[in-house]
């Protein structure tokens, strides 16, 4: 039987967010699970049906925590319209990405996982370029210089510049990280 209390659900997954940035996807059970959440023994085992389920749910989990808060919305589409906003707007992402540290750490556990699991490859697959495609869309949509290749050239750029700041944070100082983002949005972002 799979419980519906919401809010319980949640707590689970978030734990499980925690698990395995902690200790990896070998390491998500169910106990470790309840442990994490402080649940009782059994807790996620009447939640999912099986590990799968909750490895996938994980990651849809992550996506949502990493979604920015309406405030963060309405200034972007208040913002200007040059490659110096782009640059700011694009430093504040990577901050923004790298605070959920746990949630970055465990989206890297699911897709490594990914590469086993099929199913979970799938699910990844299709958020990942469902994500890829809105970033896009808002892109175009929001009157900022660049196109499409630009934003796709970014997400790859920037992405690995956060793993580095999450994995290895000694490598490059924040005023790098800083100036690095700048430089990907002045090289890859055309002019006008």
């Amino acid at each position: 039987m799979v419980r519906r209390n919401d809010e319980r659900r949640a707590a689970l997954v978030d734990a499980a967010i925690e698990v395995l940035a902690r200790d990896g996807a070998r390491g998500l059970t169910f106990r470790a699970v309840d442990t994490a959440a402080a649940v009782p023994p059994g807790t996620a085992s009447n939640y999912f049906a099986n590990r799968d389920e909750l490895l996938t749910q994980a990651g849809a989990r992550v996506y949502e925590r990493l979604q920015p808060d309406e405030a963060t919305i309405t200034r972007h589409r208040t913002a200007g319209r040059d490659r110096e906003t782009y640059a700011e707007l694009m430093r504040e992402l990577v901050g923004r990405v790298a605070s959920f540290r746990t949630g970055y750490l465990a989206l890297l556990e699911l897709r490594l996982e990914a590469t086993r699991r099929p199913d979970l490859r799938t699910v990844l697959t299709e958020r990942v370029r469902a994500d890829v495609d809105a970033n896009v869309a808002y892109h175009e949509a929001s009157g900022l210089p660049g196109d499409a290749t630009a934003v796709k050239l970014l997400y790859l750029a920037l992405n690995w510049l956060i793993v580095e700041q999450l994995t290895l944070p000694e490598v490059f100082t924040e005023a790098e990280h800083d100036r690095l983002v700048t430089a990907a949005v002045e090289r890859i972002v055309a002019a006008g």
